[in-house]
């Protein structure tokens, strides 16, 4: 079965091909980056009209990359949400008229569950397992029982973790995009130089908070000189104190619900010191921890395509009707 898959959820372009459910024949994103780089962070309007430019060629991009004609493809999956809703609209009627001029079936899956289930575009995972989902856009956790069954253990009660990251880059004016540059600046700090609080760790519940974390960080940066000297140090205990609540939350709902599996999927768990404290504090508790490579972690229309071929195996409907969402519950 091959199927197109297709994301425009945010400022990321992207279609990929996948012939059942690991042989990726085309994996195509077009960043817009460079295009945001100037106002520190994306701006809806610019995004979904950029997309509009751009989906046309891409998809003919991605067939001649999968050395394929349109008529071959069984199956089209679409993002339907969340994400920013002119963007996210901008795929879906692409995906919808594209599937009525194949005759072929569409299926609009939503962005945070295709993040959850992207390791399986590399490996089975043996169910259940808790997923975290930690992006510019969204932190959640999830209990994943089985494909399509899913309950909420956590969210963020305000800033997503990836949002506070970004927020703090634009507030100090180092670039764009702001995880990126945290990332880099911290791997040359000293991690323990500030002594950031871990907002919500010790409560029962598995929610998040970033706004306080962030906050305390704005603080600090006004009560204090950042230089070139100290600069690094300060990113780094910044980082260590977000992926420390990150990682102790959900280890600990590991541990209470007895799951010896945890997944990290979305566009932070790229960042390589988030994955080794999850690797190395898993380690400690007899969990596995498992991680998407850094290319499925970032918005990708391959995780899109992994899950709408998942849907089709089952014998979802066609979702010619579908609307498009900002906001979208996952179950």
């Amino acid at each position: 079965m091959l199927i197109l898959g297709i994301d425009t959820s945010c400022d990321d372009t992207s279609l990929a091909l996948l012939q059942d459910d690991k042989t990726l024949l085309s994996n195509v994103v077009s960043s817009q980056v460079d295009l945001h780089r100037v106002f520190g962070g994306v701006v809806p309007e610019i995004a979904s009209r950029r997309h509009i430019e751009l989906i046309d060629s891409l998809y003919k991009e991605t067939l001649r990359e999968g050395s394929i004609s349109g008529s071959f493809i069984d199956g089209i999956g679409v993002t339907a949400g969340p994400g920013l809703i002119g963007s996210v609209l901008v795929g879906l009627c692409f995906a919808k008229g594209l599937a009525l001029s194949l005759g072929k079936p569409l299926v609009a899956v939503n962005h945070i569950e295709a993040h959850a289930m992207s390791i399986f575009l590399e490996r089975e995972v043996k169910f259940p397992f808790i997923a975290l989902v930690v992006s510019g856009g969204h932190t959640i956790m999830l209990l994943i029982r089985e494909f399509g069954r899913y309950q909420v253990l956590g969210s963020t009660r305000d800033d997503a973790a990836g949002e506070a990251f970004d927020k703090i880059a634009k507030y100090l004016g180092i670039g764009y995009p702001g995880g990126k540059v945290i990332e880099d600046l911290s791997a040359r700090g000293q991690r323990d130089y500030v002594a950031f609080p871990r907002p919500m760790v010790d409560e029962k519940n598995y929610d998040f908070s970033f706004s306080g974390l962030k906050t305390s960080m704005i603080n600090y940066i006004k009560k204090h000189d950042v230089t070139d000297d100290n600069l690094n140090d300060i990113m780094a205990s910044f980082q260590e104190a977000a992926f420390d609540v990150l990682a102790s939350k959900t280890i600990r709902a590991a541990r209470d619900l007895e799951i010896s599996r945890i997944v990290v999927g979305g566009g932070v768990a790229s960042n390589g010191r988030l994955r080794q404290i999850f690797a190395e504090r898993c380690r400690e508790d007899g969990i596995e921890a498992l991680f998407s490579s850094p290319e499925f972690c970032t918005d990708n229309g391959a995780m899109v395509a992994r899950l709408a071929y998942q849907y089709y195996l089952e014998g979802a409907p066609s979702s010619l009707n579908a609307a498009g969402y900002s906001r979208m519950k996952i179950h």
